[in-house]
Formats: structure tokens, C-alpha cells, sequence
């Protein structure tokens, strides 16, 4: 082979001084990348211009419910005085819809054979003239004037109620009442038992014209009401037979026959009886 082809197919060898010569093209190479990486994108520059703008929207946000939190407590305030401060409209009792007028419904008319008139004639006869009785009985009576008694009158009746027996004596007098030489505010503390003993002299108005003692024995406190009422109705019926028909009317005469009911065999007391069980 000829010179010339080795010196071709030889390498040169790199001197220091080449090394050196492309160090500083390398670094500025590194720099230029660093740069391009240092330098933002338009897209991360939008992206921090949103990001504060959300922080600052937050910040004006939280100013604006605030100041509208403190509006709407001003108003409830405001809102509360008034209240007071206005009259209270008037309870109603009335269920709602009471002041509402019904709808009118169309009248039908139906025609009637010849007994349903006389059926319909028949009951109206027969409410006329029950609601006839029942004025008659709702009238007042007219009571006979106080019959003018002897000094030295007795009039001597018996009542009963349950297991109480009553023993009465009607003198003249001005309306005392005693009671086994007790006065009747003193017997009977309760108004409801003096209602009852006095109700047959203030039908008949002779509350203020006699004296009326009474022996009253057996049963209890309401027993002996009823017993007393009874004795005294009777008695005054020995005053004026004319004060029959009114004392009647009332049922002061009418004896009480309820008693109480005895206890059976088996059961705890008249009717209540013991639990049933199956099993």
C-alpha cells in the first residue's frame, strides 16, 4: 500500500487545546437550554393571572356575604319589632272554612205518590203536636200563694233515699232549717247537698215562710240529701195539697228506688271480674 492511503485511514488525535476550544461552545449550549427552560409559557402566565384572580374574587366574595349577613339580621330585627309592635289579630275558634257560604245546591223536586203524602202529613201532625207538649211542659206554673199556717201546725212526713231515712216536721217560721239540731251550713258544707235539700221549697215558695226540722239517720252524706228532699216534698204536700201536681212535676215525690248493687260469687264486686286468660 502507498503512503497515501494510510495517512488517510490514520485518526488524529484530539489535543488539549481542541478540548478547550469546544468546552465553551458545550456551556453556552447548556445555558441557552436552561433559559428556554427558565423562560414561562404564555399558557402558565394565564394560569397564574386566573389563580389571583380567584384569590382576589374570593377575598370580595367573603367582603359581599358579610355586609349581606348583616343586612339580613337588620331586617329580622326590624322585621321582629314591628311585630310586637303591631296589634295581635283576634283568635277565631271557628274551624277554618267556617265563614265560607255552602254552595247552593239546585233543588230537585220529586213527585210523590198519594201515601208518602199522607205519611209526610201524618209525622208533620205528630211533631206539631209534640213540640205542643213540650211547651205546655216548658211553661212556667204558676204557684199558689204561701198558705197562712197556725202557730201551733205540725206537719210531720218521711223520706227516703238508698239506705238513709229522714224524719221531717214543718213549723211556721222564717226559713230555718236544722238538721239533728245542726244548721243545714254546718251539715251540709257542700252547696250541691244544699241545693238539693232546699229545691222543694224554692219551687213552691215557701223557703222563707216555715221552720223545718229533720232527724236524718243511715247511709251517707248524699243519701241523706236525697232522703231530706224527699221528707220535706211530702211534707209540704200536707201544708197544701195544691203543690201535688208542681212537686210531681219536678219528681220530688217520686221515691228513689236505685240501691247499690250486690256483690256476686266469683267476680270482685257486682260486675267487675277477674282477667280472663286463654292459657
Amino acid at each position: 500500500m502507498s503512503e497515501e492511503e494510510n495517512t488517510e485511514d490514520v485518526t488524529p488525535e484530539e489535543t488539549p487545546e481542541a478540548a478547550a476550544e469546544e468546552t465553551p461552545a458545550a456551556e453556552e449550549v447548556v445555558e441557552e437550554a436552561a433559559e428556554v427552560e427558565v423562560e414561562e409559557t404564555p399558557e402558565a402566565e394565564a394560569e397564574e393571572v386566573v389563580a389571583e384572580g380567584e384569590v382576589e374574587g374570593a377575598e370580595g366574595e367573603g367582603e359581599v356575604e358579610v355586609e349581606e349577613a348583616a343586612t339580613e339580621a337588620a331586617e329580622e330585627i326590624v322585621a321582629e319589632e314591628e311585630a310586637e309592635a303591631a296589634p295581635a289579630a283576634p283568635k277565631s275558634d271557628l274551624p277554618p272554612g267556617a265563614d265560607l257560604e255552602p254552595l247552593a245546591e239546585p233543588e230537585v223536586e220529586v213527585e210523590l205518590t198519594a201515601e208518602e203524602l199522607a205519611a209526610r202529613e201524618a209525622e208533620e201532625e205528630e211533631r206539631a203536636a209534640r213540640e205542643a207538649a213540650e211547651a205546655e211542659e216548658d211553661a212556667p206554673v204558676a204557684k199558689p200563694a204561701p198558705v197562712a199556717l197556725a202557730k201551733d201546725a205540725r206537719f210531720i212526713a218521711t223520706g227516703k233515699r238508698k239506705r238513709s231515712v229522714a224524719r221531717v216536721i214543718i213549723l211556721p217560721g222564717d226559713g230555718t232549717i236544722t238538721i239533728n239540731d245542726r244548721e243545714i251550713d254546718e251539715y251540709f258544707p257542700r252547696a250541691r247537698h244544699r241545693t238539693v235539700v232546699n229545691s222543694p221549697l224554692l219551687a213552691t215558695g215557701y223557703e222563707s215562710n216555715v221552720n223545718v226540722k229533720i232527724r236524718v239517720h243511715g247511709g251517707g252524706i248524699s243519701g241523706q240529701a236525697g232522703a231530706v228532699r224527699h221528707g220535706i216534698a211530702r211534707a209540704l204536700t200536707e201544708v197544701d195539697p195544691e203543690l201535688r201536681p208542681e212537686l210531681k212535676r219536678r219528681g220530688f215525690l217520686t221515691r228513689d228506688a236505685r240501691a247499690k248493687e250486690r256483690r256476686k260469687a266469683g267476680l270482685k264486686k257486682a260486675r267487675k271480674r277477674p282477667q280472663f286468660s286463654k292459657r
